[in-house]
């Protein structure tokens, strides 16, 4: 299960319809022992698509190094799916470089963006539960 603060929640949402009409990305920092998301890290996508993401390897270092400097940890990635649902492509599930990590797909397709998040391992995605938390 992955649960998000209403604030990391709205950030990452934001973030991606910002980034329209490519898709958009970045992590989340929290606690892997509870899947708790509590911050939020956009991050340019290098791949500047509408169809592929790529995290800006330094976000991601920031994001790292943040993250380990407030006690927590990368504990997964974002991005949106301009045209499609919010579930893992092909490329997604390719490129999951964590099994670990909570993968999770803010789709744009309808008139309200829609967030779900999955685990990936070995090539076998498994959606998770998302629970919003107050904080």
């Amino acid at each position: 299960m992955l649960a998000l603060s209403r604030s990391v929640h709205d950030q990452m949402v934001a973030h991606c319809l910002v980034g329209l009409p490519e898709e958009a990305c970045g992590l989340l920092g929290g606690d892997p022992a509870t899947g708790e998301a509590l911050t939020c890290y956009p991050t340019g996508n290098l791949a500047s698509s509408a169809k592929v993401y790529t995290v800006d390897p330094r976000d991601h270092l920031f994001a790292d190094r943040d993250a380990e400097a407030n006690g927590r940890s990368i504990i997964g990635v974002f991005h949106s799916h301009t045209h499609t649902e919010a579930y893992p492509s092909p490329t997604d599930v390719a490129q999951a470089p964590d099994p670990s990590w909570h993968y999770v797909l803010v789709s744009l397709r309808d008139t309200e963006p829609v967030v779900r998040s999955y685990r990936i391992a070995d090539g076998l995605v498994t959606e998770e539960t998302v629970r919003m938390t107050a904080g």
